[in-house]
């Protein structure tokens, strides 16, 4: 997530709902499925293919899970899908059928369309009709190994934008023993230190008479060019 979505978290805090509705039923949408509905969350299960759709009903991951055609507007509404204020498209392989269905939901007024793209292409389509927040999770996924294969001291990322990041990293060997003040890490990395672990715990804004110990856990904000320079 970044700085482009926040409009559309926003609108889900400023309108919270306990009901989603979840189309397309392989494994992203089945995962999507079965999580909101662990959480406590009513959810409705949708897929052309019938197997999908009883093979969901078995694992009991939905609330009530039906068969239909999404690209036929009559039989969204019918299903009460436009009554939903979160709807997840989670066909991912069919692209028409993808953007034909957010469309539908659009159009019908359906608040808030979160849909799963299969290539950049299919993400383009899927905004120029309207999706509210498009996923692109092999894509995702993909940027997020390589970064761990190439910057394994790096836990977590969370992307600002393009260009700037607030990171988990480990404390580096070079660092092991020094102060925050002694490392000067704006100065020298242009890096801006939010945190530190300590014995579990994450200390906030430490000290700058804090030493760094090797293993521990940092956070820092800053620009990628800048994370990328520091220390394994």
């Amino acid at each position: 997530m970044n700085l482009t979505f926040l409009s559309f978290f926003r609108s889900l805090q400023t309108h919270p709902n306990k009901h989603y509705a979840v189309i397309g039923l392989g494994r992203f949408g089945r995962a999507v499925c079965m999580t909101l509905h662990q959480m406590g969350y009513e959810v409705l299960g949708v897929d052309t293919d019938e197997k999908q759709v009883a093979r969901a009903l078995a694992d009991q991951i939905a609330v009530r899970t039906v068969q239909l055609d999404t690209t036929d507007p009559t039989a969204l509404k019918e299903a009460g899908l436009c009554e939903i204020d979160t709807v997840i498209v989670a066909i991912g392989n069919y692209i028409e059928e993808s953007v034909i269905t957010t469309l539908n939901l659009k159009e019908a007024g359906v608040p808030h369309v979160v849909a799963k793209a299969s290539s950049q292409i299919h993400e383009k389509l899927l905004k120029k009709v309207g999706a509210d927040h498009v996923v692109f999770p092999e894509h995702e996924m993909g940027c997020t190994l390589a970064r761990a294969l190439t910057k394994p001291s790096i836990l977590e990322r969370f992307e600002l934008d393009p260009d700037n990041s607030i990171v988990e990293v480990l404390v580096p060997e070079a660092f092991d023993g020094k102060t925050i003040a002694e490392l000067r890490l704006r100065s020298h990395y242009g890096l801006n230190l939010l945190a530190v672990s300590r014995d579990g715990k994450f200390e906030i804004n430490p000290a700058s008479g804090s030493q760094l110990q090797k293993g521990a856990v940092m956070v820092v904000i800053g620009c990628n060019k800048n994370i990328d320079r520091l220390p394994v």
